[in-house]
């Protein structure tokens, strides 16, 4: 199945974006929600299953929306497709802070399996799919390690993972222990489990969860410093948890201007 081969500008810094200029008769797909702009040249539809060219009539589009609805994603993947006579522009913009990491394929072995959220745009005939962890424990202590995505063919992907990233290039029987929502991608030779932190008043009051991602090369990993599901219980436990948000620039809790007790205090309105 042939590629299409795009060339592409990463922009910005802490909230990238992904520029891909495409050749007329070219395409790239997006998940849902992640277009910034594009040029009045391109035509977008909305297909069901991933987009890819192989999908083999109704019982492949098929399977392939069932394998984007188990990791959580949309039924529906958008196809973008230069229908102009000169060369055309669309970006795909990051969904949180963090960068955005453009993977060849056909340098990575044919495939990868990243989170499930990390998949953010490709080249069309870049085939998405699943990657169930055989293991029972990573099934059932793994939290975002359980499913994961599978980035299939020769072309160009991109992934966005949080905070900075790093790539380690593990040499046969090297093996480190990352929190399973750090870990964003990595090549199918790698060896993934879940391991048990060991000691229950480690895991209780740690901070660290009951559990670790086991990788054991050969292989490429790459981990991210900020996974989104880190970032979102930072939030909600910041939050006010009785409805309603503090007002800026007062100290006392409730409503503009001092809260209740400032309302009060000021007389309130009750005449």
């Amino acid at each position: 199945m042939a590629m299409d081969v795009v060339d592409y500008e990463i922009k910005g810094s802490e909230m990238q974006f992904v520029e891909i200029e495409l050749d007329p008769g070219e395409a790239a797909i997006g998940e849902a929600g992640s277009l910034f702009f594009m040029d009045a040249g391109i035509g977008m539809d909305a297909v069901f299953g991933d987009g890819s060219r192989g999908q083999g009539g109704l019982f492949g589009k098929l399977l392939g929306a069932g394998k984007r609805l188990l990791t959580g994603e949309s039924l529906f993947t958008t196809v973008y497709t230069n229908q102009a006579s000169a060369k055309q522009r669309v970006a795909f913009a990051a969904p949180y802070p963090g960068k955005i990491l453009p993977m060849e394929l056909d340098k990575l072995g044919g495939m990868l399996i990243c989170q499930k959220d990390s998949f953010l745009c490709a080249a069309r005939g870049v085939s998405l799919g699943i990657a169930l962890q055989q293991r029972l424990g990573v099934g059932f202590f793994g939290g975002e390690g359980f499913i994961m995505q599978k980035l299939e063919g020769d072309g160009l992907a991109f992934v966005h993972a949080g905070g900075t990233i790093v790539k380690r290039e593990l040499v046969p029987g090297q093996t480190l222990m990352v929190d399973t929502g750090c870990v964003v991608a990595y090549t199918p030779n790698t060896n993934f489990e879940i391991q048990y932190v060991g000691k229950i008043k480690t895991a209780l009051f740690g901070g660290e969860g009951l559990f670790f991602a086991k990788l054991t090369g050969p292989g490429t990993i790459w981990l991210q410093s900020l996974p989104f599901s880190r970032l979102a219980s930072r939030v909600f436990a910041a939050a006010p948890q009785r409805g309603g948000g503090r007002e800026e620039g007062s100290i006392l809790p409730g409503v503009a201007g001092g809260g209740l007790l400032g309302g009060i205090l000021g007389g309130g309105d009750d005449d």
